[in-house]
């Protein structure tokens, strides 16, 4: 098992930016591919974006496409979720998520029962 903690919620402006940081620690984190997730309410967890164990590869919802960045450190154990140009349908509860799955295609990242290992998430609010 992997813990995760996400940080870095907040509120927001249209348009403006946020960063979210999310801290592993436990098992060794460069073997996971990491995801983040979003939940806004009466609506289910959605997939927003992932990235491979290296971080050679990385996957995004067509919704965030362009203005989202998924990076990793794992020299600091820690994922991040860059959020750029930021609108009020993005706001959500943002989780991070690790999964330990091998996915060649990629397609298994984008499916949030195939990760093993979740935050508590953090709120993120877009005002317009």
């Amino acid at each position: 098992q992997v813990q995760l903690v996400e940080s870095g919620g907040g509120l927001v402006q249209a348009g403006g930016s946020l960063r979210l940081s999310c801290a592993a620690s436990g098992r060794t984190f460069s073997n996971y591919a990491m995801g983040w997730f979003r939940q806004a309410p009466g609506k289910e967890r959605e997939f927003v974006a992932a990235i491979t164990w290296s971080g050679g590869i990385t996957y995004y919802a067509d919704s965030v496409k362009g203005r989202f960045t998924i990076s990793r450190d794992n020299a600091k154990n820690t994922v991040y979720l860059q959020m750029n140009s930021l609108k009020p349908e993005d706001t959500a509860v943002y989780y991070c998520a690790a999964t330990s799955l091998r996915s060649y295609s990629g397609n298994a990242y984008y499916t949030r029962e195939n990760y093993d290992n979740w935050g508590q998430g953090t709120q993120v609010t877009v005002s317009s």
